[in-house]
């Protein structure tokens, strides 16, 4: 298998630790260059780096409220097994995902965005939708629960590269270009919107256009795109109450802090507890019952409690070394004419990059509250699997770029 051969060449040995430094110099001298590596080693360091930190964090965050629920059978491992299992199956669908050549998820991506529109519809539907906490987001598979805006997230990145590929001569056309596009979008989110889920929304709005302007969409039209969609949002938010009451919790979550400023001003505090080195890992007190949702969209004010100011800067510095390398890809792929695989790689980096922005923005108080999850690190098997694939797209586009580069690539 492809990728078998590519970790192989990744972990190769290195020569014995016993050759002095002269000898091994010579050794470089007298031998060929060693071949380039099939894989970015970066990307893969800092994608397993978030996903272990994320595993150990999650336990860490979950213990109390796992022990305390019935629903949990009061087992303090419950949801660190559960989020090692979908690890696993995420890892499994990504190492199946990374064997489909770029070529076929291009004739897939039509295919796959419907299917994505299908499962948003069914989620809908009263009986078969799943409602948690006043949201209808979640299809029952038996034991677990599939939530088909994370997936959305994928397709739409997809899609949107091979509509812009597809419509390359039209870029600069508004009616030919940018419009149907816009509809799609437009029709997506009114889906969102019905279960209701803005951030999700708001994240696969900022994939679908990002990947537009990256191919080349009239600059004016974005322009006034962005204008529409801030008086969109502003009025999506004033027409809502619950939305409307998040915004004024936001702007002085103190003023009503048992109320609609409770979940901020409890992160705010877990912040300003860990300081520089944390209080240590599974010393949170916030975690205990005062925190809600520790384990999925406020795993990094638990993060910042326990490690402290340098635990987040480990966690944004790994973030950003698996965007700036997304980026990278997407431009290398680019400059050897394979449009759709650079604008695919440039969209995922534009969605983890757009996500954990807004995220980590909740977290620290510099954004309304906003339920979305931290990527590759918060508990959801939904987001841990569409993350996993979207990684394993990121390397397959990577290995063939390497590929083409050696003369090996079509």
């Amino acid at each position: 298998m492809k990728i078998a051969a590519a970790l192989s060449s990744i972990f190769a040995s290195r020569e014995p630790a016993t050759c002095s430094a002269g000898a091994r110099t010579v050794a470089r001298m007298m031998q060929p260059s060693q071949p380039a590596r099939e894989l970015d080693l970066l990307l893969i360091w800092s994608a397993v780096g978030l996903l272990l930190i994320g595993l150990v964090m999650v336990y860490s965050s979950s213990i109390a409220i796992a022990e305390g629920s019935r629903f949990t059978g009061h087992q303090s491992h419950y949801f660190l097994m559960r989020h090692a299992v979908f690890l696993a199956v995420g890892i499994a669908t990504g190492l199946v995902a990374f064997q489909m050549p770029m070529t076929q998820w291009q004739r897939l991506a039509p295919a796959l965005f419907v299917s994505g529109v299908v499962l948003l519809i069914v989620v809908l539907i009263p009986g078969l939708g799943r409602e948690v906490n006043g949201a209808q987001r979640w299809l029952s598979l038996g034991p677990v629960n599939l939530q088909p805006s994370e997936l959305m997230k994928v397709f739409a990145a997809i899609y949107a590269a091979d509509y812009t590929v597809r419509k390359l001569d039209a870029m600069g056309s508004f009616k030919r270009g940018f419009l149907p596009m816009m509809m799609v979008i437009l029709f997506v989110g009114f889906l969102l919107l019905r279960e209701p889920d803005f951030g999700a929304f708001v994240v696969i709005t900022a994939i679908a256009f990002g990947v537009l302007f990256l191919g080349g969409v009239n600059i004016r039209v974005f322009a006034l795109l962005g204008v529409v969609a801030l008086v969109g949002f502003m009025v999506l938010i004033w027409t809502s109450p619950y939305r409307r009451e998040r915004i004024f919790g936001f702007m002085d979550p103190w003023q009503d802090a048992f109320g609609k400023g409770y979940q901020l001003s409890h992160a705010l505090i877990a912040f300003g507890r860990g300081e520089w080195f944390g209080v240590g890992l599974g010393a949170s007190v916030e975690k205990l019952f005062y925190l809600p949702e520790a384990h999925t969209d406020f795993l990094l004010s638990v993060i910042a409690e326990e490690l402290g100011f340098v635990g987040v800067v480990v966690v944004i510095g790994l973030f950003a070394v698996l965007i700036q390398r997304a980026f990278v890809i997407g431009r290398e792929a680019i400059k050897l004419e394979r449009y759709f695989s650079g604008l695919v790689a440039q969209g995922i980096g534009l969605w983890m990059g757009v996500q954990s922005f807004i995220n980590m923005g909740v977290n620290m108080g510099l954004l309304p509250t906003k339920g979305l999850t931290l990527p590759m690190m918060s508990f959801g098997g939904s987001g841990i699997v569409a993350n996993c694939v979207a990684l394993a797209i990121l390397l397959r586009i990577d290995w063939e770029v390497r590929q083409m580069k050696r003369g090996a690539g079509s």
